[in-house]
């Protein structure tokens, strides 16, 4: 009997021993840096409006640093509709794995702050990674239609019967915010038409087909220069620094608003703070380079950087703030 409870116990101790070996490795790597490996494969950045609009033309740049920087590819993926909604909704179905982060404008938190019964949750269903940058809206109008001065364009607006009509990069875009505004502020009939993305609205306008359009840096400044499209004003004082000359609306004659459009990125809730934090932290590093700091200035933008946590703060409040504003002004998310 002695020698069979030995080897009994022997067998259980084996028997231990074997189980522990097969589960200590597994709870060591729960508890492992899930930025350790990131990135293993290409990451992707979805972009909720169409190609050529100012979130576009930023992470496309960031991205090609990234890229360099990461040693994998890194992909964007437009997916325009409804005003950023469908680009959005896409990317709350996707893994939290790291791989997958949505590009957002400003016009991310000003629909967030209208309508109230989007598919997803702004706030609950990402999570913040960081700001990319920062820019005046332009307020665009077709050289041929001779206004020198917004001045002249209210008085315009103001002497038709039946109202005009302006554009945007679609309901409930930071666009949307700035034209719905002066509309209101500066007292004249209008009609708003929704577009799948800036530059198809600020097409328009160049043709004129609407009256104006609010557009950010790389998509006004350009064109300007070219004088293919005239610009009225700045939705804030910041315009002066890319185009001397050019008035905020407060000075040009529409004082009570200011605004400006951002760009960052967030991730699908539940996506590790860890890769977040790295992603961040090289995102900051590519946007304090002298190339991409002097393209952006090209563009009528400035890089911002910031964290995962200080982002999703801000998010937040900017959405807070911008549902006052729109409630003040009687802006509604159907345009």
């Amino acid at each position: 009997m002695p020698g069979r409870r030995a080897a009994l116990s022997g067998a259980l101790s084996a028997a231990v021993a074997s189980a522990f070996a097969l589960t200590v490795p597994s709870v060591f790597a729960q508890g492992a840096d899930p930025a350790a490996g990131w990135p293993s494969q290409p990451i992707r950045f979805v972009v909720p409006a169409s190609g050529g609009g100012g979130t576009d033309v930023i992470i496309r740049l960031v991205g090609k640093y990234l890229s360099e920087a990461l040693n994998q590819p890194v992909l964007v993926e437009n997916r325009a509709g409804a005003g950023g909604v469908i680009g959005a909704q896409y990317a709350t179905t996707q893994k939290p794995d790291g791989y997958t982060f949505l590009a957002i404008p400003s016009a991310f938190g000003v629909r967030a702050a209208i309508d109230r019964n989007l598919p997803f949750d702004a706030i609950k269903d990402f999570v913040g990674v960081g700001q990319m940058a920062r820019s005046p809206s332009f307020m665009v109008v077709s050289p041929s239609l001779g206004f020198k001065t917004l001045k002249d364009l209210i008085a315009y607006a103001k002497a038709q019967p039946k109202g005009i009509v302006y554009g945007s990069a679609g309901v409930g875009s930071t666009a949307h915010l700035h034209a719905a505004a002066v509309a209101q502020l500066a007292g004249f009939k209008s009609e708003h038409v929704a577009y799948k993305g800036t530059p198809e609205a600020v097409n328009d306008a160049m043709a004129g087909r609407i009256l104006y359009a609010f557009a950010p840096g790389p998509n006004a400044i350009p064109l300007a220069r070219d004088g293919k499209l005239q610009i009225l004003a700045s939705s804030s004082a910041a315009g002066a620094r890319f185009m001397p000359g050019v008035p905020s609306l407060a000075q040009a004659g529409v004082a009570g608003y200011e605004g400006e459009d951002w760009f960052g990125v967030v991730a699908p809730a539940g996506t590790p703070l860890a890769i977040r934090q790295r992603l961040a932290k090289e995102m900051a590093r590519i946007l304090a380079l002298p190339d991409v700091r002097e393209r952006l200035a090209t563009l009528g933008a400035e890089p911002v950087s910031s964290g995962p946590v200080e982002f999703e703060t801000f998010v937040r409040e900017y959405i807070q703030r911008t549902r006052k504003l729109a409630d003040e002004i009687g802006m509604k998310p159907e345009g």
